[in-house]
């Protein structure tokens, strides 16, 4: 059984049926002991940063995911899923984040001709071959939404990156910890492959 957390940040369902659809066991769920017990934790969610960390704290979820990712158990982070491993993010403020990864989470700059937030298909260029993008072609497509993006600290934990406004992380890989920015359960194919590719580390540490 792998645990979809349900922190009321986002449509989650969509996310456990791609994931079923690959032939993992899912539950989606707010209690912290199934986040504990779960083989492999997913936390995906859209909505601003700030928000997503009070969610997870007020639910007493924040201590279990944290310790789920220290026990080596494999993590996939979806959009905010991805933002929140990082120690700052600057949505309506300063936030502190999980502080998996160094770095930190900022906007989009303005600039004519472009629109924020980032919405649609655009290319995901890949840094690292192996783990999430096993078998996935350079410049794949991959659906995204979001106005925020992650700045790692450490160039090694780039998996990907994609270029609207300026180049930019659109996932990160370290140890049993992976996490993207766009939407693989909106992303057809792709999006099946990627996850696909994640069921292989789930069933790596049963």
């Amino acid at each position: 059984m792998i645990t979809v957390v349900d922190y009321g940040m986002g449509n989650l369902r969509s996310v456990a049926k791609a994931l079923e659809k690959v032939g993992l066991d899912v539950k989606v769920s707010s209690d912290p002991e199934d986040v504990l017990n779960s083989k492999a934790i997913v936390v995906p969610g859209v909505g601003a940063f700030g928000d997503a960390m009070h969610n997870l704290d007020r639910l007493g979820l924040l201590d279990p995911v944290i310790r789920s990712i220290e026990s080596g158990k494999p993590y996939l982070g979806i959009c905010l899923g991805l933002q929140i491993l990082f120690e700052y993010g600057y949505e309506f403020g300063e936030h502190k984040g999980l502080g998996v990864l160094r770095g930190k989470v900022i906007r989009f700059e303005n600039r004519e001709g472009f629109k924020v937030p980032h919405m649609g298909w655009n290319q995901v260029w890949i840094k690292q071959k192996d783990g999430l993008f096993s078998d996935i072609k350079d410049g794949e497509y991959y659906y995204f939404v979001h106005s925020f993006y992650a700045v790692p600290s450490e160039e090694s934990d780039i998996a990907s990156t994609t270029d609207y406004i300026t180049e930019f992380c659109s996932a990160v890989q370290k140890g049993n910890v992976w996490a993207v920015q766009f939407h693989p359960e909106k992303s057809q194919k792709a999006g099946l492959k990627l996850l696909e590719n994640f069921k292989g580390f789930v069933e790596k540490e049963s």
